[in-house]
């Protein structure tokens, strides 16, 4: 039986408020009729037409012509002639509400990621109570897309030595984190430990490159995501100098040489570097689906950034990431897709579009950009579950596009509608709820 999701919205007074019940969808099956599946497999871009995508619980159960499969006898049939259907999106560096902010936030930054097609996220700030979040998930309590998530930061102020780090290793593993998150900070000695126990217990860790450790120390040893691209520039002295292809070459055939994924959040780092206008930065339409005081907090945030900024640091440095990152498709790095949302003028959901681009510019194909948010994540978490394609067998969190993203990047916001575990919750649904959150927080 498909899922329970929750849809129904309740105004009273003048005051909006958004009220979640629990609404069945129809017994049985899903099934996706007539449509154009692009796959993306692993023998490269293609797309299939008119076929039929059969959806029985959380998983796809049948892919195959679409007068050669059988729409199940009460199955609820969704028309996808002249549509596109993509694997769903995933966001490897993401951040989810504390449990202390309010069941609206909460819900609210969850839509807002199955908005934009994100029904997969790495949640990379913990805080106690998320790993509750995320089983209300899968159980179908709340609706959201699927979590991994790293527990409390391992920083300069939460590890001071080695014995801390150990001490946090193996409490984040009973607790039954996914992962460690790295922060700055950390002392050589702590992250030897951290890396050491992690290895132990069969943890992954993943994030920023502290100072003292160094980004050769952090590929030794086994760090597997490299988050904003971090460390990379520091080594490279890319805000001191312009850094040569060969260099560039060299460090990304370091990074596959030890299996390492690079996160790299292009759109975000380039708001940080502070050479964004602020007009057009707050001119940004999605804004209005976050709350006032996080736009304020944002503003503040970026005003003082800017002023602290050396634009002409920030350029060179922002340069040396768009040649980086093509360097590392080029030379067969693996790309993880993230946006690190919300976060300064980052919307969940909204920011993959403005990533995207980023990566557009940074001379990457549709294909490229798409495989780094599906089929590799998929890759990435095979240990978990089996997602990121369009095939039988995998967990079905599909997106249905109105045209080709394969033609162009942008055709990802042309959005019809987003299966997520089996839930299908179409454009106009969507676009009620999308309303609902604005009009809250006007």
């Amino acid at each position: 039986m498909l899922q329970m999701i929750q849809i129904a919205c309740l105004v009273a007074g003048t005051a909006f408020t958004f009220q979640c019940d629990r609404t069945d969808l129809p017994d049985g099956e899903l099934a996706i009729v007539g449509v154009t599946v692009v796959p993306m497999s692993a023998d490269g871009p293609r797309v299939i037409a008119d076929q039929t995508v059969v959806v029985r619980g959380d998983r796809i159960v049948a892919v195959g012509p679409a007068g050669g499969v059988e729409v199940p006898t009460g199955a609820q049939v969704i028309d996808g002639s002249g549509r596109y259907l993509i694997p769903g999106l995933a966001e490897m560096h993401g951040h989810i509400p504390s449990p202390s902010e309010s069941e609206d936030v909460i819900n609210n930054t969850l839509f807002l990621y199955l908005a934009g097609g994100v029904t997969t996220v790495r949640g990379m700030l913990g805080h106690p109570g998320q790993l509750a979040l995320k089983e209300k998930i899968v159980r179908g309590d709340v609706l959201g897309p699927t979590l991994y998530l790293a527990g409390p930061s391992f920083n300069g102020r939460s590890v001071r030595n080695a014995e801390d780090a150990e001490k946090k290793v193996r409490q984040q593993h009973a607790e039954g984190w996914d992962l460690l998150k790295v922060h700055p900070g950390v002392p050589r000695p702590a992250y030897d430990r951290m890396a050491e126990t992690a290895r132990e217990l069969g943890i992954r860790f993943g994030g920023h490159v502290p100072e003292d450790v160094g980004l050769l120390r952090a590929l030794e040893v086994g760090q597997e995501t490299f988050d904003h691209i971090d460390g990379y520039i520091e080594y490279l002295g890319a805000a001191e100098r312009v850094v040569t292809d060969d260099e560039l070459r060299e460090v990304a055939l370091k990074t596959r040489e030890h299996g390492a994924h690079i996160v790299p959040t292009m759109a975000l780092w380039e708001t940080l570097w502070g050479v964004g206008e602020p007009a057009q930065l707050a001119s940004y339409d999605e804004l209005k689906y976050m709350p006032p005081s996080d736009i304020r907090a944002w503003e503040r945030r970026y005003a003082e950034r800017r002023e602290r900024a050396d634009r002409d640091v920030s350029r060179q440095v922002i340069e040396t990431r768009m040649r980086l990152l093509k360097t590392m498709q080029d030379e067969g790095v693996s790309i993880l897709f993230g946006t690190d949302a919300p976060q300064v003028y980052s919307v969940p959901g909204f920011s993959v579009h403005r990533e995207t681009q980023r990566m557009i510019a940074a001379g990457l194909t549709p294909y490229e950009i798409l495989t780094s948010a599906t089929r590799n994540v998929g890759g990435y978490f095979s240990n978990e579950d089996d997602f990121g394609t369009v095939e039988v067998g995998k967990r079905a969190d599909l997106v249905l596009l109105e045209a080709n993203p394969l033609e162009d990047i942008a055709n990802l916001r042309r959005n019809a509608g987003v299966v997520v575990r089996g839930n299908w919750l179409p454009a106009s649904t969507i676009a009620a709820k999308l309303e609902s959150i604005a009009t809250s927080y006007r």
